[in-house]
C-alpha cells in the first residue's frame, strides 16, 4: 500500500529510462526505510483518507495499518483540533508544504500526544497534486520536559532560598534570583566562577570538605555556617548540599540550597544570653527524660513553685497545670518540639499552695548523636507580676483611673448589651447624663486634688444608690453617665433619678471640710425605639444642658419635641463634616491696623463656608453646631494648617504679615495641642514663630484656668503670641487677668459698636483699655465700623483696631492689593482731640 501510494512521486524522481529492475529495487529499499522509521510516515488522499501507514505510525498512535487504511485521518484529531485538517488539506491542494507544525493528536487509548508534523503534497507524473504525505514525530516527552523545565525555573525563581549548582571543582553552573537577593551577586557575576568567593577567609576549608563528601555521594543536610555577601557583610546560612548524578548514576556536580538564617541566629543568641542570665539569677530549670518525667529541678524552681526537689522527681510537669491554661497550648508545644525541637511561650501553672502563677517558658529537646531524644529542658521565669500588671493595664483601658468607674469604652459596650437585653425582655432602660454643679468653684478654690477628692466621694455616693445591673461611668471632668436597666416603667426611672440627685447633694468631706454640690441630669429613655446608642447619649446630653439652663440641681427628661432639634444639630454636623471633606471651607483674612499711623499690624484668619446652595456663610451660622463636638477639633486643625500654609506663601512672596488664628476651647485644651503646634512650626520652619498669634475666647480661658495657664506658657516657649478674644464678655476678674499670660486684650465688638450711644458700653471700653495699660498688655478693638469709632478709640488711648471701617474680611489673594491701596482716614492720622 505504501508502494502504490507514492509510486507516482518516485517515478518523477526516477525517470522513464531507468531499468525496471533497478526501480523495483529502489522501491523496496525505500519501503524498508519507511517501515523501520520511528516517525509516523503516512499518506492520504486529498479527502483525508489514509492510503499508507507505517510501523512508526502504529507505534505512535496505537492503530494498526489494517485499522487505518481507508479511514479518515480525523480519527486522530482531538475535538478542539478538528479544524486543522481542513486547513492542512487546503494548503496541500495549493501545492504548499506544512513544515514542522507542532500540535496535539489522539492515541488509540484516548490519551493526547504532542507531535511535530511535516505535510507535503504528492504529485502525479504531470505535477498535479493527487495526495498528501505526512511525517509525524512524537514530541510528547520533549514537551513534558520543557514544561517541567519551565516549572522548575518558576520554582527556582520564586523561592526565597538560594538554589545554586556547581561542578565538582566548585565552579558555579546555575544561580537563581534568591541567590542574588541573599548574596548580592548576579547570575552573570557568578556562573563560571568559583563558589569560594562566598567563603570568609576562616571558612575556606569548608568547600573542600563539602566537595569530598559530595564526590562520595553523601548529602550534607542543614549545615549551618557563615558566608560573605558582595557587600562584605557576613550572614548566617543553613546549607543543604546534594550530589548531582548523570544517567548512569555518576556524580557530576552538586546542588546547594542556602537559607539566610541571620535573623534567626541573632534571636537564638539573644535567647541563649537571656537563658544564661535567668539561669544565674531567678529562672527555674526543669529537666525530664525522653518520656517526659521530671529527673531534676533547680533551686529557683523550688522557690517559684513551692515544691521541693524530691516531691517532683518522676512526676509529669502537666501535674502542675493550672485550670487557666487551655489544652491547645500543650498540643502546640508537643508539635513544635517534634518538628523544631523547641517551644517558647507563656503558660499558667499552679504552685504547691494552689495559687496560679504565670511563667515565660522555653522548652528544648535534647538529642543524642543518632538524633534519639534524651531529655527535655524547660527554663521558666515567673512573670506573674507582669501578667497582673498587664491585667491592670487592661483594667485601666476600660476603667477610669480616678474613680475606678467604667470609662467611655466600657460604657459603650455595656449600653449596647443593655439595649439588646431590653429588646429581648421587652423592658425599658434609661441613660442619665450627669454634670456636677459647682464643681469648678471648688476645684479653683481648693485645687485639683480637692476636686479629685470630691469626684471620688460623689461617685461613691451615687454608686451606693444604684442597683446591681446598673452602670455608672465617668466621661471625664465632672461628667458622668448612668445606664439604668430592667425598668418596667417611667416611674421606676424617676424614682432612681431622684435618688441619684439626693446622693449628689449630700455633703462630702473635701480638704478637711464638708462641701456640698448638686447635679444636673439629662434623661433619655429607650424601649424598642429605632434609635442607636450614640443617639441615646446625645439625647441625654442635650437634656442635661436643658436641666442646667433651667436652674441646676434637677433633671430634664428628653422628649420627642426636642428630638427634631437634636437631629437638626446632628444633620448640620454631618453637613459640616462633608464640607470639610469637599474643601468647601475657606479662610478670609481681616486686617488689623494701627489707626494712628496706618501701619498694618497683621490679619485675623476667619473661617467661611462656601456653601453650594446658601453661598458664603459666616462662622456664626454653622460653628455653634459643632461646639463641644469632636468635629470642632478637626475644623480647628484645618484652620491652623491652612493659615500656616498661607503664612508660608506670603513669606515666600516677601510679605511679612503676622496672622491671628482662632482656637476653640476643645482644641486648645487637648493635651496634644502644644506638640501639634510645635510640629507645625517645624514643618514651616521659614515662618518666624512670632508671626503667629493664637486667639482664645475669654470664656474658654476660664473653663480650666490652671490648664490654660500651662498651655499658654508652653506655647510661649515656642515663640508664638496670645490674644484674649471678646474680652469683657466673661468673668474678667483682676485675678484671672493677672494669672493669664496673654499678650493682647481684644475688646469685644459688641461694646465698641454701641459705645458712641451707650454710656455703659463706653465705660466698659475705657475700663478694658485701662486694665490693659495697668497690666502692660496690648489692647485692640474689634467692631471699628465707622471713622467716628476709630476717632473715639484713639481719644481713649486705643491705637489698634479691626473692623469694617478698615476692611472687610477678604480672600488671601486680595490682601496684597488692599495693602497697596490702604490709607488711614485723615481724622485718625490728625492729632486726636481730648474728649
Amino acid at each position: 500500500m505504501i508502494k502504490n501510494s507514492i509510486i507516482s512521486d518516485i517515478k518523477i524522481t526516477g525517470g522513464p529510462q531507468d531499468p525496471a529492475g533497478a526501480l523495483e529495487h529502489m522501491l523496496e529499499h525505500f519501503q524498508a526505510i519507511v517501515q523501520s522509521s520511528d516517525d509516523a510516515i503516512i499518506s492520504k488522499t486529498l479527502d483525508g483518507l489514509v492510503t499508507s501507514w507505517n510501523s512508526g505510525a502504529q507505534s505512535i498512535f496505537g492503530y494498526t495499518e489494517q485499522e487505518m487504511l481507508g479511514k479518515p485521518m480525523l480519527v486522530l484529531f482531538p475535538p478542539d483540533r478538528m479544524y486543522e485538517e481542513a486547513q492542512i488539506l487546503k494548503q496541500v491542494r495549493s501545492g504548499a508544504r506544512v513544515d514542522h507544525f507542532e500540535t496535539e493528536r489522539l492515541h488509540k487509548n484516548g490519551n493526547r500526544i504532542h507531535v511535530s508534523v511535516t505535510v507535503s503534497p504528492i504529485r502525479d507524473r504531470d505535477g498535479v497534486v493527487v495526495g498528501v504525505s505526512k511525517i509525524a514525530r512524537d514530541i510528547t516527552q520533549r514537551v513534558k520536559l520543557e514544561t517541567a523545565a519551565r516549572l522548575s525555573d518558576a520554582i527556582l525563581n520564586s523561592t526565597d532560598d538560594a538554589v545554586v549548582s556547581k561542578s565538582l571543582n566548585g565552579i558555579v553552573t546555575s544561580w537563581n534570583q534568591a541567590a542574588t537577593k541573599i548574596f548580592g551577586y548576579t547570575a552573570q557575576e557568578m556562573i563560571g566562577h568559583s563558589i569560594e568567593v562566598l567563603l570568609p577567609p576562616d571558612r575556606k576549608g569548608e568547600e573542600q570538605f563539602i566537595l569530598e563528601r559530595i564526590r562520595s555521594g553523601e548529602v550534607i543536610d542543614h549545615f549551618e555556617t557563615v558566608r560573605v555577601c558582595k557587600s562584605g557583610k557576613l550572614i548566617n546560612v543553613s546549607v543543604t548540599v546534594s550530589p548531582i548524578r548523570d544517567g548512569f548514576g555518576k556524580v557530576i556536580g552538586a546542588s546547594k540550597i542556602a537559607r539566610d538564617i541571620t535573623v534567626q541566629k541573632l534571636a537564638e543568641a539573644q535567647l541563649r544570653l537571656t537563658s544564661r542570665v535567668f539561669s544565674a539569677t531567678s529562672e527555674g530549670i526543669l529537666i525530664t527524660n525522653a518520656e517526659g518525667l521530671i529527673v531534676d529541678v533547680n533551686e529557683a524552681f523550688t522557690r517559684i513553685t513551692g515544691y521541693s526537689h524530691d516531691e517532683v522527681l518522676g512526676k509529669d510537669p502537666l501535674t502542675f497545670r493550672s485550670g487557666r491554661q487551655s489544652h491547645s497550648v500543650f498540643r502546640k508545644m508537643r508539635w513544635a518540639l517534634m518538628r523544631h525541637g523547641e517551644w517558647r511561650g507563656e503558660v499558667w501553672s499552679r504552685r504547691k499552695d494552689g495559687a496560679a502563677y504565670s511563667v515565660l517558658l522555653t522548652v528544648s529537646r535534647l538529642c543524642e548523636t543518632r538524633c534519639a531524644i534524651s531529655n527535655y529542658v524547660a527554663l521558666f521565669s515567673d512573670i506573674t507580676p507582669l501578667k497582673l500588671n498587664q491585667e491592670k493595664l487592661e483594667h485601666g483601658a476600660h476603667f477610669d483611673a480616678l474613680t475606678d468607674l467604667p470609662n467611655r469604652l466600657l460604657l459603650s459596650d455595656r449600653l449596647q448589651q443593655a439595649m439588646v437585653n431590653c429588646q429581648r425582655h421587652d423592658q425599658m432602660l434609661a441613660v442619665l447624663y450627669l454634670d456636677i454643679d459647682g464643681f469648678k468653684s471648688i476645684n479653683d478654690a481648693f485645687g485639683h486634688s480637692a476636686g479629685d477628692e470630691l469626684l471620688v466621694a460623689v461617685s461613691h455616693q451615687m454608686r451606693g444608690m444604684l442597683r446591681e445591673g446598673d452602670t455608672l461611668a465617668r466621661m471625664g471632668g465632672d461628667e458622668f453617665v448612668i445606664v439604668l436597666t430592667e425598668l418596667h416603667g417611667i416611674e421606676d426611672c424617676l424614682q432612681l433619678v431622684n435618688r441619684v440627685l439626693a446622693a449628689c447633694a449630700r455633703p462630702v468631706p473635701v480638704a478637711g471640710n464638708e462641701q456640698s454640690v448638686t447635679a444636673s441630669i439629662g434623661v433619655s429613655l429607650y424601649s424598642n425605639d429605632d434609635v442607636d446608642a450614640d443617639q441615646l447619649m446625645r439625647n441625654a446630653d442635650f437634656a442635661m444642658y436643658e436641666a442646667k439652663r433651667s436652674g441646676k440641681n434637677r433633671f430634664h427628661l428628653f422628649d420627642a419635641d426636642q428630638e427634631a432639634e437634636v437631629n437638626a444639630r446632628t444633620s448640620e454636623q454631618t453637613r459640616i463634616e462633608g464640607a470639610l471633606l469637599r474643601q468647601e471651607l475657606v479662610l478670609y483674612y481681616q486686617p488689623k491696623v494701627n489707626m494712628r499711623s496706618g501701619a498694618l499690624m497683621g490679619v485675623e484668619a476667619l473661617i467661611r463656608w462656601n456653601h453650594p446652595e446658601r453661598g458664603l456663610l459666616a462662622p456664626a451660622s454653622f460653628l455653634p453646631a459643632i461646639e463641644k463636638h469632636p468635629l470642632s477639633e478637626r475644623v480647628g486643625a484645618w484652620v491652623m494648617a491652612t493659615a500656616f500654609k498661607q503664612l508660608d506663601a506670603w513669606n515666600q512672596a516677601g510679605l511679612k504679615l503676622p496672622v491671628s488664628i482662632n482656637v476653640s476651647a476643645r482644641q486648645f485644651l487637648d493635651q496634644k495641642f502644644t506638640a501639634t503646634l510645635a510640629a507645625m512650626l517645624a514643618r514651616h520652619s521659614a515662618i518666624a514663630p512670632d508671626m503667629v498669634e493664637l486667639e482664645i475666647l475669654e470664656t474658654s480661658a476660664l473653663e480650666d484656668m490652671d490648664a490654660v495657664q500651662t498651655i499658654i506658657a508652653d506655647c510661649h516657649r515656642l515663640g508664638v503670641n496670645f490674644s484674649l478674644d471678646d474680652f469683657g464678655t466673661g468673668y474678667s476678674s483682676l485675678t484671672y487677668l493677672r494669672r493669664l499670660p496673654v499678650d493682647t486684650l481684644k475688646i469685644d465688638k459688641s461694646f465698641v459698636r454701641d459705645m458712641l450711644d451707650d454710656v455703659s458700653d463706653l465705660s466698659i471700653v475705657k475700663g478694658v483699655i485701662g486694665l490693659a495699660a495697668a497690666f502692660n498688655r496690648t489692647v485692640i478693638a474689634e467692631g471699628v465700623e465707622t471713622e467716628a469709632h476709630g476717632a473715639q478709640l484713639l481719644a481713649l488711648g486705643c491705637e489698634l483696631g479691626q473692623g469694617y471701617a478698615i476692611a472687610r474680611p477678604m480672600p488671601a489673594e486680595l490682601v496684597p492689593d488692599w495693602l497697596a491701596n490702604w490709607q488711614a482716614p485723615m481724622a485718625w492720622v490728625a492729632e486726636v482731640i481730648d474728649l
